[in-house]
């Protein structure tokens, strides 16, 4: 059976997607972006990541995040990418900013993580070949190394720019002085930082407290907002104590059941009923909450489906917050 050509939504840049200036770059980011870290693997579904895929572009997401090891197995979410790349997406790529990262253990041996020169360049040559693409539009260092001169990481991110290998960079991860020195480096060799990633949401809030986001506002960056949702113990999912057999916890990975401690059950329970009096669902509130503020130019949402997505699209609805409303999350908080 031959496969229908995809044509995307002829209305997918009709206004409902709001989209925020990255910093002080001519880059727009929609406020929610999808990230690749999970159902995008080997493991799962290709139709279903697929529609999933697809659904997001239909509904103005122009903004794609991977990384060299999404999976599972390692690299297999740029490989899924890459097919709906190359079936799909190719005649609309001058539409899409598609990022990926290195950083992490992606490959065996002492050149196969961290910050290195020959890891980042041969690590951002491979994803770009399972992706099927020519550049990404953003390169990040995804986490910062302590043992490599910050200098040969960063160098390396300014000549993968001067390759064409990426039209931007950012950095991920990165403590409050090796990202200001970061700043400062790239900014001096005409190859500005355009995001800095970071997990930030209503139970993690490290950027917020530590000045990351203020940091990045002020050194003319974006920043981006990872796990916004907390791995989903900021959705319904948990509600009364109950693990649905579809979650993150019942699953196994990053998310342990010890995290759902009865203090966080309380939590949730609370937060909720503030998010009913919104209107909204604790998880489209959770996302309101981390773009209340304009400096946070998107928030990456996983999707497990087409149906998970529609609903954390509804967070753009209403990104505003009363003082009251502000005053009450910050007390059970």
């Amino acid at each position: 059976m031959i496969e229908p050509v995809y044509s995307p939504a002829s209305e997918r840049y009709d206004g409902k997607m709001p989209y925020r200036r990255c910093g002080k770059s001519g880059i727009m980011l929609p406020l929610i972006s999808l990230g690749l870290w999970h159902n995008f693997g080997g493991v799962d579904t290709f139709s279903n990541s697929r529609k999933m895929l697809h659904y997001a572009f239909d509904k103005g997401i122009t903004h794609f995040d991977l990384a060299n090891n999404y999976g599972p197995p390692y690299g297999s979410a740029e490989e899924t990418f890459g097919q709906v790349m190359e079936k799909s997406f190719r005649p609309y790529r001058s539409e899409l900013f598609i990022s990926t990262k290195a950083g992490h253990d992606m490959w065996p041996g002492p050149y196969g993580e961290w910050g290195s020169r020959k890891y980042l360049m041969n690590s951002l040559d491979q994803s770009l070949q399972r992706m099927k693409l020519d550049y990404v539009d953003i390169f990040y260092s995804h986490r910062y190394d302590p043992d490599t001169p910050l200098e040969e990481t960063l160098q390396a991110l300014v000549d993968i720019v001067r390759q064409g290998k990426a039209l931007y960079v950012g950095i991920s991860k990165y403590p409050f002085e090796a990202a200001q020195f970061a700043y400062n480096y790239l900014r001096e060799r005409d190859t500005p930082c355009l995001l800095y990633q970071g997990k930030y949401n209503m139970f993690d809030r490290e950027p917020e407290k530590e000045g990351i986001i203020r940091q990045a506002e002020e050194n003319g960056s974006g920043f981006i907002a990872f796990s916004p949702l907390a791995q989903g113990l900021l959705t319904d999912r948990y509600l009364g104590g109950k693990i649905d057999e579809n979650s993150r916890i019942a699953r196994g990975g990053f998310l342990k059941k010890e995290a759902l401690t009865q203090e966080v059950l309380t939590r949730i329970e609370r937060l909720n009923t503030v998010a009913r009096g919104r209107g909204q669902s604790l998880a489209e509130m959770a996302l309101a909450w981390v773009l209340r503020d304009k400096a946070v130019t998107s928030v990456i949402v996983g999707a497990s489906s087409v149906e998970q997505l529609g609903r954390n699209l509804k967070a753009i609805d209403n990104t505003s917050f009363s003082q009251e409303e502000l005053d009450g999350i910050e007390a059970f908080l």
